[in-house]
């Protein structure tokens, strides 16, 4: 399979699951669920497992580090 720079598939950048996820911000996996249900953080279900990419959560942390600079 080949895949182009604008396929967005990275099998590095998945984490499956909120214990991945938490490991990954820092955080506990009770608060991935929060954060997910409550829309907070970029992510998806992969069958009914909560998954998300590491590069939309990186951006997504950068977006909130700009809001929160601009807000000071």
């Amino acid at each position: 399979m080949t895949i182009s720079a604008n396929d967005n598939f990275l099998p590095a950048d998945l984490l499956m699951g909120a214990a991945a996820i938490s490991e990954f911000l820092g955080v506990t996996p009770r608060q991935v669920y929060r954060l997910t249900y409550d829309g907070i953080i970029p992510h998806f279900k992969l069958g009914g497992t909560v998954s998300a990419r590491k590069s939309s959560l990186v951006a997504w942390m950068a977006q909130a580090e700009r809001a929160s600079s601009r807000a000071a």
